[in-house]
């Protein structure tokens, strides 16, 4: 079931897969600004992380400084799937205002969450793949991205649908 009041299920056009989202053409407010927002999110994201790995480094006397690219990797991956599954928000994501929904209209649980950072990077290992994800984003009427289309995920304002 949808946690949206009014979203749109109906069996006709492209548009089944999603019966659980906010129709993109008659509850436009859903989507607005929603791909600028992930951006801004995603900076929030990286600073955070960053800081975290930071944090580790130094815990672990500097070694960890060595060891930087195994510990960003696992301190984002954990990062993004434990915030994912708990509120259906990165951090970065609940300042701007923003949650990701299943295509059921529904929040993350922590399968999808998983998925959902695993398909992130996959498209962030090489630049054609993020190149094809952030025009993606930028021309879907969802503002969906590769590893969204893919698992038929979106991310809506969260005050419209309050």
């Amino acid at each position: 079931m949808s946690d949206f009041p009014h979203a749109f299920h109906s069996d006709t056009g492209g548009r089944a897969r999603y019966w659980g989202l906010p129709d993109p053409e008659t509850q436009a407010e859903f989507y607005r600004d929603v791909t600028i927002k992930r951006l801004l999110a995603w900076l929030i994201d990286v600073v955070l992380i960053v800081a975290i790995c930071i944090l580790v480094s130094l815990l672990t006397l500097g070694v960890g400084f060595f060891l930087w690219g195994i510990i960003y990797l696992a301190v984002s991956f954990i990062y993004r799937v434990t915030t994912l599954s708990s509120k259906s928000a990165t951090l970065g994501m609940r300042l701007t205002a923003i949650e990701l929904r299943t295509h059921r209209g529904q929040r993350f649980d922590r399968g999808t969450a998983a998925l959902h950072t695993l398909g992130y990077f996959v498209a962030m290992s090489t630049f054609v793949l993020q190149a094809i994800s952030i025009v993606m984003m930028f021309t879907t009427p969802r503002g969906q991205g590769l590893g969204d289309m893919v698992l038929g995920t979106a991310a809506v304002n969260r005050a419209a649908g309050q």
